[in-house]
């Protein structure tokens, strides 16, 4: 007795599911990297919004305390050695809140801490406030810092925002032109 072949089966081949398999493999290889840089501009662009944030508050804090605020940023380096020492989120929060910000958030998009600068002791000196970010690497570069924009994918580099400014800054150099 010979085993009978059904005709008209249904279902799928082997070579048939090997190549639905290998095309999700390669669309999944052009979006993961897509997907990655996306987490690391979110992360850039909550930094950033956490600094403008206190930044903004700072400003205030200062426009209240010596009646005048700066004009505008005329320097083209910031040496953050200027500003004195660090001053820690908590006795921020009590100086700031809860007139100027609710809370300060502690910590960047990369889970770094931020480094505060504000002289409560001379609010009339000339730099009076700093906000820096270490970024993705969180590691600080040597100071002095030059002012200008770089490169938004570049996200080891410091982000730093003093006296009402972002000093150093992710942008794209064609928005520059």
């Amino acid at each position: 007795m010979k085993p009978e072949f059904r005709t008209g089966q249904k279902g799928f081949t082997l070579i048939e599911l090997l190549i639905v398999i290998a095309i999700i493999g390669i669309i999944a290889a052009m979006l993961i990297p897509n997907l990655l840089d996306s987490l690391q501009k979110s992360k850039q662009k909550r930094t950033m919004a956490d600094m403008r944030l206190v930044g903004t508050a700072m400003f205030s804090w200062l426009t209240d305390e010596s009646s005048a605020a700066a004009a505008g940023q005329e320097a083209t380096t910031v040496d953050l050695s200027t500003y004195g020492s660090t001053i820690a989120p908590e006795e921020l929060l009590d100086v700031l809140g809860p007139a100027y910000v609710q809370n300060i958030p502690e910590r960047d998009g990369w889970k770094n801490p931020f480094e505060f600068y504000l002289k409560l002791d001379d609010p009339s000196a000339r730099q009076v406030m700093a906000i820096t970010s270490p970024g993705r690497d969180a590691e600080y570069e040597s100071g002095p810092y030059v002012a200008g924009s770089f490169d938004p994918t570049d996200y080891d580099r410091d982000i730093i925002w003093a006296d009402g400014f972002f000093v150093r800054w992710p942008q794209n150099q064609q928005d520059q032109q």
